[in-house]
């Protein structure tokens, strides 16, 4: 399995009128954490999508525990627990500065050739980068 931290502080524009942050910014969070954690192993989105492969988002899980609040600072737990084929399944765990678990969320994001949509196997390079962890 492999884990990654990123730390963010919640900013005004993330929170609805309670304090809280709105239910939709949570997959913004998810996308944060994924890219940083696949920044931390060594791999650009960008290079990736310049070597002709996107990622989009097939599914998305949120799980609301208790609510993340204007000015905290957040840490989103990001991992993968299996290596990647045509599709890669980031878990993510959202906590605060108490230690409190507020959020738990699952995305699925599937590897497609950027000029036919099609679906391919995974970058070489994410595989290479991830496999010491699964072994």
């Amino acid at each position: 399995m492999y884990f990654s931290e990123y730390k963010i502080r919640v900013r005004y524009s993330d929170t609805d009128q309670m304090g809280y942050v709105y239910y939709g910014n949570y997959a913004s969070f998810y996308e944060i954490g994924r890219v940083e954690a696949l920044r931390e192993l060594g791999f650009s989105y960008k290079t990736m999508e310049d070597d002709g492969i996107i990622m989009p988002v097939l599914d998305c899980y949120s799980k609301f525990l208790l609510p993340a609040k204007y000015d905290e600072l957040i840490t989103i737990k990001t991992s993968i627990k299996e290596l990647p084929r045509v599709k890669i399944q980031f878990s993510y765990e959202i906590i605060n500065e108490k230690e409190q678990l507020l959020n738990i969320g699952e995305t699925t994001l599937v590897f497609l050739r950027k000029e036919s949509h099609r679906p391919c196997r995974a970058p070489e390079k994410v595989i290479q980068l991830l496999k010491p962890f699964f072994e």
